[in-house]
């Protein structure tokens, strides 16, 4: 197994959200040293990228905060560990850049295992949701231990990244595969 930064080369079009990605990456937002792949045997099977978001805190100012999506793995490699393998990895790179907290929709379920929790717990509230809401989807970790303090603000996502339609997997007319811009590259 290897991971590694993404090339230009890695990526072909084919769906919505890999028109989403590539224009993204455009984004002043995104964070090119954060776009990683994950290979085996020398095939591409995931993917996750970073980008910049802020909190508002309740005093009204600014705080940098952010965020990743989407991580994917190619379902032939699915329920094997490869998925927390690639998010380990981008956590340690991203802490030891200085990232010190993260914000994401996701599935706790899941994201636990990384060191997620509800970030409602951090008093990190979500934008789209009532500020007094436990939004089950809605996590958050601290990768720099006393990084976030005991602020309280609402969180705000990168703008030019509609984090919905990036969770939302369709399959693209080229392929039964599920829709992700790198993994598409060996399908078609």
């Amino acid at each position: 197994m290897n991971i590694r930064l993404e090339q230009p080369n890695d990526c072909r079009p084919g769906c919505t959200e890999h028109y989403v990605l590539n224009q993204y990456r455009n984004n002043p937002d995104f964070i090119p040293e954060l776009d990683l792949v994950m290979e085996e045997n020398g095939q591409i099977i995931g993917h996750v990228m970073f980008s910049k978001a802020e909190i508002t805190l309740d005093d009204g100012t600014s705080f940098p905060s952010w965020t990743f999506g989407p991580i994917s793995i190619h379902p032939d490699y699915k329920r094997k560990g490869y998925g927390l393998k690639l998010l380990q990895y981008a956590l340690e790179k991203a802490k030891n850049m200085g990232i010190g907290l993260l914000n994401m929709e996701g599935n706790i379920d899941f994201y636990c295992h990384a060191g997620f929790d509800l970030a409602s717990k951090l008093k990190i509230h979500y934008h789209a949701e009532p500020r007094e809401s436990e939004v089950p989807y809605f996590l958050a970790q601290e990768l720099i231990s006393g990084y976030w303090g005991n602020r309280e603000g609402t969180y705000c996502p990168p703008k030019g990244m509609n984090m919905k339609r990036l969770f939302q997997r369709r399959p693209c007319r080229t392929t039964k595969v599920s829709c992700h811009h790198l993994l598409q590259r060996q399908s078609l």
